[in-house]
Parts: structure tokens; sequence; C-alpha cells
């Protein structure tokens, strides 16, 4: 997918996630399954095919090699102007995980495209501490009604949740500091797009929960709800 096919799809993105703000990790995680699923299962198809050798493991290499360094750089290619930067920002960085997790799912056999990934992705990443918790908060946001609030505070309100997952993978260092800043742009979460660190340790996550493929789903969850 090119950088101007993947700033739009983020811009659209992002406008979704402001009318809901409350449940942006949520949409989110929807969203990234709906449109990453199906490009994640072809990617890992293409590769089965081409090198029919090729273990999980070795798909999984791939994809944290790739998706770290997007991650390292994703933020930038969603920049928008105004308040509502900081919102794009960080759905840039989750994206980029997203993208990361779903990938590895399918380089382990599971099913990219399942409407359980988007539980899972909010555990992985850290929003919720187990299944059953995330499950009801995309219940939540599946019957969501329309916005009623001003857009600075929907975009001041998105920006925070979407922190969430950032700042516990950082050890909370973006948290104080989108507090000390006030959201007043962009700049300060490039530092959060440039932690690769934090897209490793998600990887490392993922492929826990996802190495015993389809036929150790309940293994599968059982990591999900220890890796809170």
């Amino acid at each position: 997918m090119s950088a101007r096919t993947r700033g739009g799809e983020l811009r659209a993105l992002t406008v979704r996630l402001l009318d809901h703000p409350g449940f942006a990790p949520e949409l989110l995680a929807m969203a990234a399954v709906d449109r990453l699923g199906p490009r994640a299962a072809d990617w890992a198809g293409r590769l089965r095919e081409t090198y029919p050798d090729a273990g999980g493991d070795g798909l999984a290499r791939l994809a944290t090699r790739r998706f770290v360094r997007q991650a390292a750089t994703g933020g930038a290619a969603a920049a928008l102007a105004g308040v509502f930067a900081p919102v794009a920002e960080l759905t840039a960085v989750l994206w980029s995980q997203a993208n990361l997790v779903l990938h590895l799912a399918a380089a382990y056999g599971t099913d990219p495209t399942h409407p359980d990934r988007a539980e899972e992705l909010l555990v992985l990443t850290q929003v919720h501490p187990d299944p059953v918790v995330a499950g009801a908060a995309l219940e939540a946001a599946r019957s969501a009604d329309g916005p009623g609030e001003e857009p600075w505070a929907r975009a001041a309100e998105a920006a925070w949740r979407l922190a969430t997952p950032l700042a516990a993978q950082a050890g909370g260092w973006l948290a104080l500091r989108l507090a000390s800043r006030l959201l007043p742009g962009a700049a300060l979460l490039a530092a959060a797009a440039g932690d690769s660190l934090a897209a490793q340790r998600l990887a490392a996550r993922a492929i826990a929960a996802y190495r015993e493929g389809p036929a150790g789903q309940s293994q599968s969850n059982h990591s999900l709800g220890r890796s809170a």
C-alpha cells in the first residue's frame, strides 16, 4: 500500500474516531481487522506459496522487521493541521501496531480477518486486561451514538484514549508529556512513533499468543489473559 493511500485511509479513520472519541481504541481495532486483516491473510498466503517450507517463525520474523521499521516512521504520514494532529499521530502509531499483530496472527495460521482479532488487539496493545473486557467494550462501541461534544473536546478525549496503550507500553512517559503539554501538536508524539522498542515488545507478546496456531486457541486466549 502506497504512503498516499495509507495517509488517506488514516485520515478517514481519524474522522471516525473523532465522532466517537470515547471508543477510539475499539473503533480502531475493528477497522484494523476489517481493512488490514485481508491484506495480512494475502501476505501470508503469497509467502507460503512462494516458500512452501517457510514456517511460522520465519514469517513472523519478516513481519516483525517490516512493521517495527514502519512504527518508527508511520506517525509522520498521518500528520494533520490544527488540534486534530495528536489524534492522527496516535492513530498512525497504533494502526502500524495493529498491522504487526494481524500479520503475526497470519504467520502462525490464525485467521487475521476474524472478529476475535479485534479483542486480541485491544489486549495485546494493553488497552484492556483480557478478551472478556475487550469484547464488552467492542459491543459498546458498535452501539455508540453520534458525537455531542465540541471538536476540541472530542479531539482531546480521543487523543487520551489512544494514548493509553502507548503510555502502558512506554512506562507512562507519553501520558505525562501529554498532560504537561496539553496536546499542542504532533511534535511530542513523534517520539512515540520513533520508539521501535514498543513495537518489538508488542511483537513478542503477539508471537507468544499466536505461536500455537488455530489448534492452540485455548492456549492463545490464556496467553492473552496474562499479557496485560
